[in-house]
């Protein structure tokens, strides 16, 4: 979706016009110009209570012959930024049903740049459609929204293509995520990135298959691709700006398990088609990093993402079994379910030896998060106060909400084993987002590290969300500074 600004009167042209109000509806002169052009219809609508502001609350009104084809009025109820997203998506779900690709939206001209970008964010994830496995049936094929022009207030054109290209990106990171797991096996992931960076001026990646990895003694992520007839792939993404204004090397590492059974310690049956959307770390981070490439923001990035296939074959790693990890831990596997933080194992150990200073990584990795905070925030674990602090307010700006757990050495016996030097999982039910967090601290060599478990906010009702993406580009903005 592309967003542009215009000085022209959206009131004499055929285009829909998107006219928002809040809790206390009031229109402004473009809203007072569209209610004149409709012969006070708007206005009558306020007054008997049929616009109320609600946020996402949609009236719309047939236009005249010679200025737009519709009216719509949104309501931004309280205008903090979960109202405002709830109102872009109301925009383009009418959008939708108008079966128009082209609207001017009419913003307030006292709107914050950062109020104007949320009802804006909300737009391009409202509009988002994943329709690559849909055949032509019956009926029109769904349209989808592809220019918005923004007249009144609001960010300037500059910001508005920044806006652009993260947005895109979140969307790309989603079509990543809702791929089935039989069109996007661990190769097909490498073969992606390697095809986006070539796409992107400053952005390089090389791809370390089993033969790399086995050099490199990566036996907790080969362990996991074990069972099936796709090799893990180690995807190493660097972006270099001509020019830094930091001397810090964001680290950011991504789970791309591309479809998880769980192995021997297989899962249950119902829902498991959505473990195609286990990779949604390794979406974000991929996406993450191509994004601040495009951005061009003046600091140097490596994406590390672990991709593998975790599957039940004869071949597969069997619980008990010991494997030993990049950095020369051994890890007692007691749960090959648990498969998340052994390839995170790896690709943090990874990330740390070649020159991350600080790094953060993404996974869809424990259930519990889920249970505990449901699909609104992410878990945030953190080794470093200051560093903890910086991701907790990256999440706020970027609306990818992330809520602190502890890391207390109390919860270390969990990770402990009676035959090596670390177990995958716990035999007793407590705490497993938090011991989960405590074995990936164990690959970070000592680096500001922070965990994000995205398990409830990765992947919502059935499909994916391309969380972490704004919080990755927010992230390294921040770290510019």
């Amino acid at each position: 979706m592309k967003t542009s600004r215009s000085k022209a009167n959206p009131l004499t042209k055929r285009t829909p016009v998107v006219v928002t109000v809040g809790a206390t509806p009031a229109l402004d002169d473009i809203g007072s110009g569209a209610d004149e052009a409709l012969g006070g219809a708007i206005s009558r609508a306020i007054a008997e209570g049929e616009v109320q502001g609600g946020a996402g609350e949609t009236t719309v009104f047939h236009g005249s012959a010679t200025g737009p084809s519709h009216v719509i009025v949104i309501g931004t109820g309280s205008g903090d930024r979960d109202a405002l997203v709830k109102a872009g998506g109301a925009i383009a779900k009418v959008a939708g049903r108008l079966r128009t690709v082209k609207l001017v939206v009419a913003l307030p001209a006292d709107i914050t740049d950062t109020d104007a970008q949320s009802l804006l964010d909300g737009v391009a994830y409202g509009a988002y459609r994943f329709d690559r496995f849909r055949s032509a049936g019956d009926g029109p094929a769904p349209t989808t929204l592809r220019e918005v022009t923004i007249v009144g207030g609001g960010p300037a054109a500059a910001k508005l293509a920044a806006s652009d290209i993260v947005n895109a990106h979140v969307n790309a990171a989603r079509d990543l995520s809702n791929t089935p797991g039989n069109h996007l096996t661990p190769p097909m992931l490498a073969e992606y990135a390697m095809a986006l960076a070539k796409l992107t001026p400053g952005l390089t990646c090389k791809i370390l298959g089993p033969k790399e990895l086995e050099k490199l003694g990566a036996g907790a992520l080969l362990c996991v691709a074990q069972g099936s007839p796709n090799p893990a792939q180690l995807i190493v993404m660097r972006y270099a700006p001509a020019k830094a204004a930091t001397s810090e090397v964001l680290g950011i590492v991504g789970k791309a398990v591309t479809f998880d059974t769980g192995g021997i310690s297989i899962k249950p049956s119902g829902g498991m088609e959505e473990m195609k959307m286990d990779m949604g770390g390794g979406a974000a981070t991929i996406e993450g990093i191509a994004a601040i490439a495009a951005l061009g923001l003046p600091i140097e990035v490596l994406a590390v993402v672990p991709s593998a296939e975790n599957m039940p074959d004869g071949t597969a790693i069997k619980p008990g079994d010991v494997v030993t990890a990049m950095n020369g831990k051994t890890i007692e596997v007691v749960n090959t379910d648990a498969e998340g933080r052994l390839i995170l194992a790896d690709a943090l150990t990874y990330a740390a030896r070649n020159g991350a200073t600080r790094i953060i990584n993404f996974a869809t990795l424990t259930g519990a998060i889920v249970i505990a905070l449901g699909e609104v925030y992410a878990g945030l674990f953190g080794s470093d106060k200051e560093w903890t602090s910086t991701v907790f307010d990256a999440g706020e700006a970027s609306g990818d909400l992330v809520w602190e757990l502890p890391l207390h050495e109390g919860y270390r016996p969990l990770i402990k084993s009676p035959v090596a030097d670390l177990s995958n999982a716990a035999k007793k039910r407590q705490a497993s987002s938090i011991y989960a967090a405590m074995f990936l601290r164990e690959f970070t060599d000592g680096l500001p590290w922070c965990h994000v478990d995205i398990a409830g906010t990765g992947m919502v009702n059935g499909a994916g969300t391309g969380f972490g993406v704004r919080l990755i580009t927010t992230l390294a903005a921040d770290l510019t500074k």
